[in-house]
C-alpha cells in the first residue's frame, strides 16, 4: 500500500460528505412511506437541528417536488434519485481508497476511470440544481451541500488525472508510488460493472420492499352529488371525460404546492380540471372561527368574478394570488379590505364585481355544497370522478394514486356535472353562534298599527271590543276589518284607549317583550292593517 496523495483523500472526503448528505435527504423520503408527515432535515449540518415540518424549507419544495424521484407511477412515491447517489457517492469512495493499495495513483487510465465516475453527480447536481433554484425557486441545503460534495470530488480526480498524465519528477517519488504498467482494459470493465451493481442493488432491493398502497385508492370518501358548473371554476382546457374536482384556497401556501404539482403530473393533461373555491376566512366561511388565511375571501371573489369576465383568467388571478401570499395575507391582517383594493388594482376589469353581492352569493354556494357533501375543513382536496383522493396521496403519492383513479373513473363509468342548483341539497342553514363574538338577533316590534282604531257607527262597548280583538292578534284585526263602514273616521277617544294590560309571566317564560318590540302575536299585524285600510278606501 502506498501513501495516499492530497487529491486522492480529497476525493475520498467529497465522496463520505455526499454519502453523508444523500443518507439524510434518503432517510426523510423513506420516512413519508408510512403516508404521514414528518419533519425534514434542512441544515449544512443535518442531525444537529431539529428537522421542520412547517413545509416551509427549501428542503420540503424539493423533497415533495415531481423532481425528487422517479418511477413515481409505478411505486407510491418513486425511488428517491438520493439512493443511487448514496450509491454513486459510495462507489467513488471505493475506487479512489483502492488507487493507493494498489499502486495506482499514477496510473493515466485509472486516474481517467475515477474523473469519468464524479461526471455522474457532477452532471446530476448541475440538472437538480438548475431545477431547484429555477424551476421551484427553492435552495435545498441537503441539495447544497450533495452539490458541493460532487463538485469537489470532481476537482480531486481532475488534478490526479493531470498529476497522471506528468508522470513522476523523479526516480524517488517514482518508487514511492510505485509506477508500473497502465491498467488493462479488462480491469476497468470489471470496475465498471462493479459500479453498476451499487448502483443497482440497493434501487432493486428498494423497489422489491416498496410498500404497496393500492388498497388505500378510492377508500377516503366520495362526493354523494357533483356539483353544477356554476359552482366551479374550469382550470385550463375542458375536453376530457374524466371530471376533476380541486378545493383550495388561493392564499393557502399548501394549495400553491399542490397546484404546482398537479401541472406537472403525467395524467393531469387526461381530466377536466375545475375548482369549488373553499377560503378559509371567517370572513365569508362561518365554518372557521379565525381567518386562517386572511384576505381569501377577497380573494376568491376575484377568482370567481374573473370566470364570467372578459379580459381576466382565472388562471391569471390565482397566479398572482400564489406569488404574493404572504404580503396579501400579512396586510389583510391589518386591514381587512386591503385584499379586495389589491385584487382591484391588479385587475381594473374585476373592480365592480369583487365585492358585489353576486360575487358573495355564488362563493357562498360553493361553501353551501361542501356542507352538504359532509366536506372536511381542510385544503387542499381533490375529487376525481367524485371520489377523493386521500390527502396523504396529494404530495409524494399524487401519481400513484391520480393514475389509479384515472382508470378507476373510466372503468367505472365518468359521472357527469350536476344541474344546476341540483347539487345543493338543501337552503343555507343559519350560521351558528361563535364564542366570543356578538351575536345580532332580530326581534319584531309592538309599535305598530295595532293601536289602530277607526270610526264606525258602533256602540262604545262594541268599539272597544274590537280594538280589544286587533290588539290580540290577526283574528280579531280581520273581524274589525269586516265591521267598518265606509267614509268612517276614527273618533280621538277610541284613538286614546290605553292598550290591553300584559299578563303576568308564568314559570319558565322571559316575560313580556321589552318596549319597542312585538311578540309572535303581533307579526300578522300588519297584514290586518292593510285590510283595515281597504276597507276605508
Amino acid at each position: 500500500m502506498r501513501r495516499p496523495h492530497a487529491w486522492t483523500i480529497l476525493v475520498i472526503v467529497a465522496g463520505l460528505a455526499g454519502l453523508f448528505f444523500a443518507g439524510f435527504s434518503t432517510y426523510d423520503f423513506v420516512a413519508h412511506l408510512d403516508r404521514q408527515v414528518h419533519g425534514i432535515h434542512c441544515s449544512f449540518i443535518p442531525g444537529i437541528e431539529d428537522t421542520d415540518a412547517t413545509g416551509a424549507t427549501g428542503c420540503h419544495v424539493t423533497l415533495m417536488s415531481p423532481y425528487s424521484s422517479v418511477m413515481r407511477s409505478s411505486i407510491w412515491g418513486g425511488l428517491p434519485i438520493s439512493l443511487p447517489a448514496m450509491s454513486v457517492f459510495a462507489f467513488l469512495i471505493f475506487f479512489a481508497a483502492s488507487l493507493p493499495v494498489l499502486g495506482r495513483q499514477r496510473d493515466p487510465r485509472a486516474a481517467l476511470f475515477l474523473l469519468l465516475a464524479t461526471l455522474v453527480p457532477v452532471g446530476a447536481s448541475a440538472v437538480m440544481g438548475y431545477l431547484s433554484l429555477v424551476t421551484l425557486d427553492a435552495a435545498c441545503k441537503l441539495c447544497i451541500g450533495i452539490y458541493t460534495s460532487s463538485g469537489l470530488a470532481f476537482l480531486g480526480a481532475l488534478m490526479l488525472f493531470l498529476r497522471a498524465r506528468r508522470g513522476p519528477a523523479t526516480d524517488i517519488e517514482a518508487a514511492e508510488e510505485g509506477v508500473s504498467e497502465p491498467v488493462g482494459w479488462g480491469r476497468l470493465a470489471v470496475a465498471f460493472v462493479i459500479g453498476v451493481l451499487f448502483v443497482a442493488l440497493p434501487t432493486v432491493v428498494y423497489a422489491a420492499g416498496a410498500p404497496e398502497f393500492d388498497r388505500y385508492i378510492g377508500e377516503c370518501g366520495q362526493l354523494e352529488a357533483m356539483p353544477s358548473e356554476g359552482l366551479l371554476v374550469p382550470l385550463g382546457p375542458q375536453n376530457q371525460s374524466v371530471n376533476v374536482v380541486e378545493v383550495f384556497d388561493p392564499l393557502c401556501p399548501a394549495c400553491k404546492g399542490f397546484e404546482e404539482r398537479f401541472d406537472a403530473q403525467d395524467g393531469s393533461d387526461e381530466v377536466n380540471r375545475r375548482v369549488l373555491l373553499f377560503p378559509l376566512d371567517d370572513e365569508c366561511n362561518w365554518m372557521v372561527d379565525d381567518a386562517i388565511h386572511a384576505g381569501a375571501c377577497a380573494i376568491s371573489e376575484a377568482v370567481l368574478c374573473a370566470r364570467d369576465t372578459s379580459g381576466v383568467e382565472p388562471e391569471e388571478v390565482i397566479e398572482w394570488a400564489f406569488e404574493n401570499q404572504l404580503s396579501i395575507r400579512e396586510e389583510a391582517e391589518a386591514d381587512p379590505d386591503s385584499a379586495a383594493q389589491r385584487a382591484r388594482a391588479q385587475f381594473p376589469p374585476l373592480a365592480e364585481c369583487i365585492g358585489s353581492p353576486q360575487a358573495r352569493a355564488e362563493l357562498n354556494n360553493g361553501l353551501r355544497f361542501a356542507v352538504d357533501n359532509q366536506m372536511p375543513i381542510i385544503t387542499p382536496q381533490v375529487f376525481v370522478n367524485g371520489l377523493r383522493m386521500c390527502d396523504e396521496d396529494t404530495d409524494l403519492g399524487m401519481d400513484f394514486a391520480l393514475r389509479r383513479l384515472i382508470d378507476r373513473a373510466a372503468a367505472d363509468g365518468i359521472r357527469p356535472w350536476s344541474e344546476a342548483d341540483d347539487s345543493i341539497a338543501a337552503p343555507e342553514p343559519p350560521p351558528p353562534t361563535r364564542s366570543g363574538r356578538p351575536t345580532i338577533q332580530l326581534r319584531p316590534t309592538t309599535e305598530g298599527p295595532s293601536a289602530l282604531a277607526v270610526d264606525t257607527e258602533e256602540t262604545d262597548a262594541e268599539a272597544e271590543a274590537d280594538a280589544e280583538g286587533i290588539a290580540e292578534g290577526t283574528e280579531g284585526a280581520d273581524e274589525a276589518a269586516t265591521e267598518v263602514e265606509d267614509g268612517a273616521e276614527a273618533p280621538a277617544e277610541a284613538a286614546e284607549e290605553p292598550a290591553p294590560t300584559e299578563p303576568a309571566p308564568t314559570e319558565g317564560d322571559e316575560g313580556p317583550e321589552p318596549a319597542g318590540t312585538m311578540g309572535p302575536s303581533a307579526m300578522a299585524a300588519p297584514a290586518a292593517t292593510m285590510s283595515a285600510e281597504e276597507a276605508i278606501q
